[in-house]
């Protein structure tokens, strides 16, 4: 009877604890809310310019950030739980620009080994509070 009661008692705990532990962010979206620390959000797009991606960051199973001058732009794609920062992001497109539903193949860096393929999705920009954008579609 004490086992019993112990393990309802862990399995109660550890209820509890569950839903405390799904409410506290990943440590990727703590990355990401760093880098957009002080940055507001503007209207999603569709597809970016050659000329806006002038780096490219992957964020650990978060987003894909990219700079265009004092702009950040982020997307979060389909299969974002794959993303890690050790991977080189190779950028299946048509023309200048990458759009929406265009895919990026994770590779390596080290041995360029194919990895997982993920699924872009809207472009979200981020400007300092209070200044310029470089919004473009």
């Amino acid at each position: 009877m004490m086992r019993s009661l112990f393990i309802l008692l862990a399995a109660s705990t550890g209820a509890l604890a569950a839903p405390a532990l799904a409410d506290e962010p990943s440590r990727g979206e703590r990355q990401l809310a760093e880098i957009l620390e002080g940055r507001v959000a503007g209207e999603p797009v569709r597809c970016l310019h050659e000329s806006q991606r002038h780096a490219v960051q992957i964020v650990d199973r978060t987003a894909i950030v990219f700079r265009d001058g004092d702009t950040l732009w982020v997307n979060r794609p389909g299969g974002a739980r794959m993303l890690s920062s050790g991977d080189l992001p190779v950028f299946h497109q048509y023309g200048t620009r990458i759009c929406r539903l265009d895919r990026v193949e994770l590779r390596d860096r080290l041995g360029g080994v194919p990895g997982p393929v993920v699924i872009l999705d809207e472009f979200v920009p981020y400007a300092r509070a209070g200044g310029d954008d470089n919004e473009e579609e």
